[in-house]
């Protein structure tokens, strides 16, 4: 991914002269506030790893795969939130881990973690470097040096029982390729997170990763059968070929969620379906995000079965951002005019039979419950750009705009409370910095007794942009822990929501984690400031 902003440097978004002059009269900002750093005159803080610890480090796994370079260290000092990004268009001298180190194997993992715990060096393992919340942040607590442990070469589909359909991943590999190596063998995995073209199977596991076909296949931790892990202090296998024990707690839910800070995990088990061969795509129009809410509602707990269910509010759909291709347009260049009301997005998969009466079925509850259909063609464009979304932060982040994207989860009766409570708290905290703001949001995940929120926000960069938006996502956790939502539904913890942990699982949450990360990594190496405060 580019250095300093999401994904693809060739598929970066343009945007047309309506939009500029949209932000700029709506936020009164422009690319003359904002003083980014080229490349080629970024400072990072020179890497203090030692002589000798850097020859200990190339003699487990070759000088070729342990690099103290500007170039290598840059892109590992961070993930890609709205605050690693403005981090990256630093003047300042930018922290960065010391060395990036790449091992190939069980036992290089564990004598390098032996190596750093003797040595007290801390390890940030790195997959695809997607976190939003500062899960990658290379930070040094009471440590003089920290190194990047990059998973890339685990890249491999280790086996595939295709009579179980369990599939074993090596932690390193990109879901583009996870997905390309089944689908040569006629299965598929199924989880497409907005991450999916860069991040890992490992970050998968590792963050409770949540895809866009969750209502069908489930979260990724829905899907993880097993997962094998170097600790500090030994190897271990949880889960595997049994489908369910009564032998004590689920030992995986250690690992799962754990964001590298108990272990490495270096391949999962994951259950596998055949490739869809039917899909079905259907849009809807609701008079109101209340009545679409309802809607969802009714047809998860009917149980018909869609793929891919979810429903953008007024705001989201007005602006045209959840088709993303025609995003603050009115159709006057070939795309469809924003329909009006909350669009809500199904899809169906599977073989014919099944996709035909499960589209049927949710059909007769969303007509049932105020939906009006769009057709397939809006449903069918959210699909081809279902990926592109956080390209549209990049340039308006060069206009001066201010945007990032938080998300929850909480009951369906606390739904429409907790997302004016968070939109309020929004507009309030950027109305202190001057600043209009505009709060979107979808129903991105649905369950029996609840749904996910997700909120995108778009507001003007005041003074410090960094301490800025801090202010106001802290306004917002206090909010999403003192209203019954989760303060994370698949973002992870990170470094961004660590100090609302105790809010999240209570003090003695907080001490049996604690238990677990002395018995795992007594010396703490592993991922220090994350997830556990």
């Amino acid at each position: 991914m580019k250095w300093d902003a999401w994904g693809d440097p060739d598929r970066v978004t343009v945007l047309s002269e309506s939009q500029l002059g949209l932000v700029h009269d709506a936020l009164k900002v422009s690319s003359a506030d904002v003083d980014a750093v080229p490349f080629d005159e970024v400072r990072v803080r020179p890497s203090v790893l030692t002589g000798a610890d850097r020859d200990a480090l190339v003699a487990i796994v070759g000088a070729e795969h342990v690099s103290t370079a500007d170039a290598d260290r840059l892109p590992r000092a961070g993930g890609k939130s709205t605050l690693d990004l403005l981090r990256r268009k630093s003047r300042d001298e930018q922290d960065a881990p010391d060395a990036v180190v790449v091992p190939g194997s069980d036992d290089e993992v564990a004598a390098l973690l032996a190596l750093c715990g003797e040595r007290s060096i801390a390890v940030v393992p790195f997959g695809g470097g997607t976190s939003v919340v500062g899960g990658l942040d290379p930070v040094r607590d009471r440590f003089a040096t920290v190194i990047s442990l990059d998973l890339r070469r685990f890249d491999a589909l280790v086996s595939l029982d295709e009579t179980n359909q369990e599939a074993v991943l090596g932690a390193g590999l990109p879901a583009p390729e996870a997905e390309r190596l089944l689908a040569e063998r006629g299965f598929e995995l199924g989880h497409y997170p907005q991450s999916h073209r860069y991040a890992t199977i490992g970050g998968f596991a590792a963050t409770r990763s949540s895809g866009q076909n969750s209502a069908g296949y489930g979260r990724f931790d829905d899907l993880v059968r097993g997962l094998h892990v170097v600790t500090p202090v030994g190897v271990m296998d949880v889960g595997g070929a049994p489908p369910k024990t009564a032998a004590g707690p689920d030992l995986r839910q250690l690992f799962l969620g754990s964001e590298g800070t108990f272990g490495v995990i270096t391949a999962v088990r994951v259950r596998v379906h055949p490739l869809p061969e039917s899909k079905a795509y259907e849009a809807w129009t609701f008079a109101d995000f209340a009545t679409g809410a309802a809607a969802l509602r009714a047809v998860e707990q009917a149980g018909t079965g869609p793929t891919v269910l979810r429903l953008s509010d007024e705001t989201e759909t007005a602006l045209n951002l959840a088709t993303v291709d025609d995003a603050g347009g009115d159709g006057a260049d070939g795309g469809d005019a924003a329909p009006g009301g909350c669009l809500a997005i199904s899809v169906f998969e599977g073989a014919p039979a099944l996709v035909a009466a499960r589209h049927q079925a949710t059909r007769d509850v969303l007509l049932a419950n105020g939906g009006t259909s769009l057709g397939e063609a809006p449903a069918r464009r959210w699909a081809e750009h279902r990926f592109d979304g956080p390209y549209l932060r990049d340039p308006l982040l060069a206009e001066g705009a201010l945007v990032e994207t938080l998300e929850t989860a909480t009951s369906w009766s606390n739904l429409a409370a907790l997302k004016q409570a968070v939109t309020d708290t929004i507009q309030a905290k950027f109305g202190e910095f001057d600043s209009v703001s505009l709060v979107l949001c979808h129903i991105s995940h649905v369950y029996d007794t609840g749904a996910s929120l997700y909120f995108t926000i778009i507001g003007a960069q005041r003074g410090d942009p960094i301490a800025q938006w801090t202010q106001i996502k802290s306004a917002v956790n206090d909010v999403l822990v003192g209203q019954g939502g989760t303060i994370t539904h698949h973002h992870a913890v990170g470094a961004d929501h660590r100090n609302w942990m105790t809010d999240e699982v209570g003090p003695l949450g907080v001490a049996i984690l604690r238990s677990v990360k002395a018995t795992l990594d007594p010396a703490g190496i592993l991922n220090p400031g994350k997830l556990i405060p």
